[in-house]
């Protein structure tokens, strides 16, 4: 019963891949055309991305505004005492926001990074269970499909070291713009801010051409060798590509 449980779950798993990949990428290549044409990369401006960290610049404190008897005890203390930035406990604004624009950006992209993610491992699981039994002589078909399994294998490596470059992202930021809060007065920090938006904005562009390119030559390698993908060990003996 377990045997024909598994059979059973195997056709299915051959004839979905088939069906994703004849029919589904092509109807996706040309959506991610449409979403990369929505993104307006080449006539935005990077001025358009940029999102102010809601965090004043206060007025600066010199000691020399105190009385006379405190600024001395001041000068003392500075001389002899290792002096720290206070803590920061409160922003006087609000909350410093996620950069708006990039923040949609990331909402749209990320649902195709993860299909990418299903599709490649659905198909890895596919070509896996064509891999006919080892045994002398007639390979070539069994080397194509290793072949085509590795460039699955890439895209699925690819997409997940995507999802990871998102997270480092809002990670780095979180950590320039808590220097901003601690200190204000530094311009390079809010600059390192904008800096840092506009090249994660490049990077998700290019995030979103490489799932779509990855899409293209997934099915165009698997569709080109389809034949000895399918039936491995006949006297075809054509070439890869």
């Amino acid at each position: 019963m377990t045997e024909a449980a598994v059979k059973v779950y195997k056709d299915s798993l051959k004839t979905k891949a088939e069906t994703l990949l004849l029919k589904d990428f092509p109807v996706k290549i040309v959506m991610l055309n449409d979403v990369l044409g929505k993104l307006n990369f080449q006539n935005i401006k990077l001025g358009e991305i940029h999102q102010d960290v809601n965090i004043p610049v206060p007025r600066p404190v010199s000691m020399y505004d105190e009385p006379r008897a405190k600024r001395r005890r001041l000068e003392v203390s500075l001389a002899t005492a290792n002096v720290e930035w206070p803590k920061v406990y409160t922003l006087p604004n609000g909350p410093a926001p996620c950069n708006k624009s990039l923040s949609d950006m990331i909402r749209t992209i990320k649902p195709h990074i993860r299909q990418l993610v299903e599709d490649s491992n659905l198909l890895k699981m596919w070509i896996s269970y064509l891999i006919p039994k080892i045994e002398d002589g007639n390979n070539f078909g069994v080397s194509i499909q290793g072949r085509t399994l590795k460039e699955i294998q890439e895209s699925e490596t690819k997409a997940e070291e995507f999802l990871e470059q998102i997270s480092d992202y809002f990670v780095t930021r979180a950590k320039i713009v808590s220097k901003v809060a601690k200190y204000p007065h530094i311009e390079d920090y809010r600059r390192a801010v904008r800096e840092l938006d506009e090249k994660q904005y490049l990077s998700l562009w290019l995030t979103m051409c490489e799932v779509r390119n990855r899409y293209c030559v997934l099915h165009d390698i698997v569709t080109k060798n389809l034949d000895k993908i399918k039936r491995p060990r006949t006297s075809n003996t054509d070439a890869l590509y």
